[in-house]
């Protein structure tokens, strides 16, 4: 049975009616409104705003046993479980909300806990002992747990926005239960209805008021209200969107892709650290290569990032460079580093696009860039020098970055060069954080647009260009001895400078692997997350055949070359095994009679090695070295084949004068003297 809502007041709806009067200026209202009416668009637009309830079976009002959807209380952390139980021991209703439900319904890892609770922020400020209450607009309350940070929202703050802006919504009908509205009132609050989501752990049930699991089923983000009314009152929710579509493969919904490219340029308004906080959420968890794909596609990347979108537009249009998109397989490798739950500092990423400006602005021989990644990862200059010259002789296909040329020059001389670039990196950095630095940058591309806007701090740009010191002032003095090459993720987490420098080198070797080509041999990988829309159409990219992580190539250690086969009809090959046969059985001639059994057993393990000389002989890509190398091992063989054989015979010959002089004394030999003599 349908439940009709009693409407507040007009007084207390003007922010309802503001919403209305958006729609009515809508586009897409005005084209509904010839087709069907006045009414029947109301009821469409009204229906992502507000809600109405038909009982616990509705499609938009779900309440859903959470073991059937596969989560349990055990997936909870145990930061968030404290938080839980304390509120709920002290009488008040607590629930995890948000992205968390979200995440674990799709079976991912949260990046963080989010709670909600019906007790207001100065009780859970009272409850806790480091606790503390942050934010303006939503103020929320930041606790801190067995080295975690949970973040309590309250039920109350929404309510006393509410009344604070006019009540938006309907009174609670009868029959409804108060919660439920609570709940639902808190849900139509949020961006999008996946993230809409209440999970009861105590009560094991999810509580779905807007269709986020039919949504989350189908992959499809979408907004609670108008996807253009959202994003208008919050524009930080583009890049939002952006972000959870980039981390869990979602499709945007009709009206959410449209509400994207008609108001991306609003993001200008918002503050730097909003910015910096959000670009930091999409490149530091595991999703920065698709994240990058899709603010090139919204044309974001222009305004965040004008230098690399003005690279990626060039290289997709140019035919003849579509296979070198080193940006993007710089921050796939990345992705392979590092996760949601082991993520990186920020200083990382700065790094990684100032290497790559710095690159395009200023394209490096091979060997250079080989020397910069292998000293950062070895930390020591003669081992990564030597690594760097084996690597550098491979041909890495990545056009403008790597020039063609290979430079075989002195390590002194090599030194010279890969300071200087170190410096051209740490230049590149002021690109991100300086307004000048970066429009002295895009002179390189005098017809892309560049707004000025730069959203890295200085502070944080600093930071990452003092990490590359080492390099600049000295690099061969680079004596530092990792004890392990395994990634530290709390020290990366930590922005520790050590931990940084390793995994950039291992990021940029990574990319150049994947670059190296053998002739002119390429594979063409058809991979969503390796194309890039150019025109609406998607282009492409060549994957070079890149080398595995457990390579012995990739970490720095000598490769076996491959042997060349001979083929068994060579008439070389039966000459020599005939000489070889007739040397076996010369050195094989025995003068005592009572060493026919140990003759037997010599000639099966002649034979044998015979076969393994001739099929390592066809093997082998020296023949003539292989041979004496074989001739040799048989001769040591035989050797130590009649050195048994003379021990065998001296031990009988002492066993049987033993027992001679034994029975000459008339005693019975024992067989502890036996084995004592």
């Amino acid at each position: 049975m349908k439940m009709v809502f009693s409407w507040c007041h007009p007084s207390k709806s003007t922010a309802f009616f503001n919403r209305l009067k958006a729609l009515l200026n809508s586009q897409r209202f005005n084209q509904t409104l010839v087709e069907g009416g006045l009414e029947a668009q109301l009821r469409a637009e009204l229906s992502s705003s507000s809600m109405i309830f038909s009982g616990t079976d509705s499609s938009r009002w779900k309440k859903v046993d959470s073991n059937m959807l596969g989560i349990k209380p055990s997936m909870i952390p145990l930061s968030p479980w404290i938080v839980l139980k304390l509120l709920r021991s002290e009488g008040f209703e607590a629930y995890l909300v948000g992205g968390c439900v979200r995440d674990l319904l799709l079976k991912k890892i949260p990046k963080d806990f989010d709670v909600i609770t019906t007790a207001d922020l100065h009780q859970i400020k009272k409850k806790f002992h480091r606790c503390q209450i942050v934010g303006r607009r939503f103020p929320i309350c930041r606790v801190h747990v067995k080295g975690s940070i949970i973040e309590v929202s309250s039920f109350d703050t929404v309510a006393k926005h509410d009344k604070e802006k006019g009540d938006c919504f309907p009174k609670m009908p009868r029959g409804c239960a108060k919660m439920d509205f609570v709940r639902w009132k808190n849900c139509m609050c949020r961006d999008f209805t996946v993230n809409s989501l209440f999970y009861d752990p105590f009560g094991s049930k999810v509580y779905d008021y807007a269709g986020g699991l039919k949504d989350l089923t189908s992959l499809k983000l979408r907004t609670l209200i108008p996807a253009h009314v959202s994003f208008k009152e919050d524009s930080a929710r583009i890049l939002r969107g952006l972000r959870i579509a980039a981390r869990l493969r979602l499709s945007f919904a009709r009206d959410t892709e449209a509400a994207i490219l008609n108001l991306y340029s609003s993001i200008k308004d918002l503050d730097k650290q909003r910015l910096m906080m959000e670009l930091n959420y999409m490149l530091s968890y595991g999703a920065a290569e698709s994240s990058l794909v899709l603010l090139q596609r919204f044309k974001l990347l222009e305004i965040l990032l004008p230098f690399h979108a003005a690279y990626l537009t060039r290289q997709s249009s140019d035919h003849a460079a579509q296979n070198s998109m080193m940006l993007m397989k710089l921050f796939s490798n990345l992705d392979n580093v590092v996760s949601c739950n082991q993520p990186c500092d920020s200083s990382l990423w700065i790094c990684l696009l100032a290497f790559h400006i710095a690159l395009v602005t200023s394209p490096q021989d091979p060997l250079v860039v080989w020397t910069f990644s292998s000293v950062l990862y070895h930390g020591k200059w003669i081992e990564g020098v030597e690594v760097a010259r084996r690597h550098a002789k491979e041909h890495v296909n990545f056009v403008p970055e790597i020039s063609r040329a290979f430079d075989n020059v002195s390590d002194e001389e090599l030194a010279l060069r890969v300071s200087q670039f170190a410096s051209e990196v740490q230049n590149s950095v002021y690109a991100l954080a300086d307004s000048d630095c970066l429009l002295e940058a895009m002179a390189r591309y005098p017809f892309s647009p560049c707004s000025g806007l730069v959203f890295v701090s200085r502070k944080a740009g600093s930071h990452a260009a003092q990490i590359l010191n080492v390099l600049v002032t000295d690099v061969q003095e680079q004596k530092k001895d990792r004890k392990s090459f395994d990634i530290n993720h709390d020290f990366l987490g930590k922005g520790d400078a050590h931990e940084i420098r390793f995994v950039l080198g291992k990021v940029i070797a990574d990319t150049l692997s994947c670059g190296v080509i053998q002739g002119e041999m390429r594979v063409v990988k058809a991979d969503p997350m390796h194309t890039c829309e150019h025109e609406g159409k998607p282009v492409e990219v060549e994957e070079q055949p890149k080398l595995s992580k457990s390579d012995p190539e990739t970490l720095g250690l000598p490769i076996k070359e491959k042997s060349r086969k001979r083929p068994s009809s060579d008439p070389e090959l039966v000459q020599d095994k005939t000489k070889k046969q007739k040397l076996i059985k010369k050195s094989l001639k025995v003068t005592k009679p009572e060493q026919k059994e140990n003759d037997i057993l010599s000639c099966q393990v002649i034979e044998e090695e015979e076969k393994k000389v001739l099929i390592d002989d066809v093997k082998s890509s020296s023949y003539q070295d292989t041979l004496i190398k074989k001739k040799k091992k048989v001769e040591k063989l035989l050797s130590s084949q009649q050195r048994t054989v003379q021990k065998d015979a001296m031990k009988e010959e002492t066993k049987t004068i033993v027992q001679r002089e034994a029975l000459a004394k008339g005693n019975k030999p024992r067989l502890s003297s036996l084995f004592s003599r």
